[in-house]
């Protein structure tokens, strides 16, 4: 069965950093593009940054670039998320998923939610002073 977990979150006051972890399972990784994603609460969940399969092309948000750096590992089934100068409309839940439509293509990842499946319970990431 395939599975994701994130790992890393916690509450930093704003300006602080983290690194949020995602650990894949029971599947292929290096198949698949990966998005990291978002939800505040009484918000939509939020597309926050993707890397491609293959070439490992990256996309952002406005609202985090600059600030945030997404990687990945495919030896070890992981993919990360590292935030710097975090802001308190970076609070949420962080999430990682599989673009599952567009397995195994050589596309752009993308940062709409639609495609993505297997996600994981996520991660709180809370930042207030």
């Amino acid at each position: 069965q395939p599975q994701f977990v994130e790992s890393g979150g916690g509450l930093v006051q704003p300006g602080g950093s983290l690194i949020l972890s995602c650990s894949s399972s029971g599947f292929a990784l290096d198949d698949y593009a990966v998005g990291w994603f978002r939800q505040a609460p009484g918000k939509e969940r939020e597309g926050v940054s993707c890397i491609s399969r293959a070439d490992f092309e990256t996309k952002y948000a406005d609202s985090v670039k600059g600030r945030f750096t997404i990687s990945r590992d495919d030896a070890k089934n992981m993919v990360y998320l590292q935030m710097f100068n975090l802001k308190s409309e970076d609070t949420g839940v962080y999430s990682c998923a599989r673009d599952f439509a567009r397995a195994g293509l050589s596309v752009p990842c993308r940062l709409g939610a639609v495609g993505y499946d297997y996600w994981g319970q996520g991660t709180q990431v809370s930042v207030s002073s």
